[in-house]
């Protein structure tokens, strides 16, 4: 008796699905990574004068801070259905409630990275005639850069998993097949589909990982130095003593 076919059986690993759907896959995949990095990068410049309208004082920090925590508690299916009459039924209706989500956590991390840039680093650059403009881009967005990255990856990570709620316009790459195969309970679709989420996911903030440690040598520096213990001439260092009093 011949054997049937996996996808007779509906099983949920089937090497024949990946096989025969393999360029339906590919398009789903590449719509996912082209939404979530269009979403991101225009967060990102939106976020960016915001922070900076935000941390000029209290006055302007609480109106922004609190809009874009109040965006990020709207469900998606509401935000969706708020934007629906701007924008049809559109990729630009996914990519700008994308945007809106993402705002809350780069404003943030944006904001705590200038906030935590030593006040030092930025009086010796006003004594070298730093103007506002050169200090910012030069001094402070460069030491702000861990935190601004960390951010960066967060925002993108959950980006990657909002995407998929773009489906319930047709337009949330890998989630389209998701909703597709629900219906009929397709095993393999559903699963191959959410792998692949979970894989753009982690293999996204791999390369941010590395972007940042690329941008920020000088936090692997510190971090060596830290880590080694004192050498001297007269043998391994000696165990800590701590004194009493």
């Amino acid at each position: 008796m011949a054997e049937q076919s996996c996808l007779v059986t509906n099983d949920w690993i089937c090497g024949e699905y990946l096989r025969s759907r393999s360029q339906e896959l590919a398009d789903a995949t590449v719509q996912h990574i082209g939404i979530t990095v269009v979403s991101v990068l225009i967060g990102l410049a939106v976020a960016f004068p915001l922070a900076l309208l935000a941390r000029r004082g209290p006055r302007f920090a609480a109106p922004v801070l609190g809009l874009t925590t109040v965006l990020y508690t709207v469900p998606s299916l509401a935000m969706f259905s708020l934007l629906l009459p701007l924008f049809g039924l559109s990729a630009a209706l996914v990519v700008t409630g994308l945007v809106l989500y993402s705002l809350t956590i780069l404003v943030r991390n944006i904001l705590a990275g200038l906030a935590a840039v030593p006040q030092e680093a930025k009086e010796a650059a006003r004594g070298m005639g730093y103007g506002p403009g050169r200090l910012l881009w030069e001094v402070e967005l460069p030491l702000a850069l861990p935190a601004v990255m960390a951010g960066l990856r967060i925002a993108t990570v959950s980006t990657v998993a909002l995407t998929t709620v773009g489906s319930l316009v047709g337009k949330g790459g890998l989630g389209n097949l998701i909703e597709d195969a629900l219906p009929s309970f397709f095993k393999a679709q559903v699963l191959t589909a959410a792998v692949l989420c979970v894989v753009l996911a982690v293999v996204a903030d791999l390369l941010l990982l590395g972007l940042q440690r690329l941008l920020t040598p000088w936090t692997r520096i510190s971090g060596t130095v830290e880590a080694a213990p004192a050498k001297t001439d007269a043998g391994p260092p000696a165990p800590a003593t701590v004194k009493a009093g």
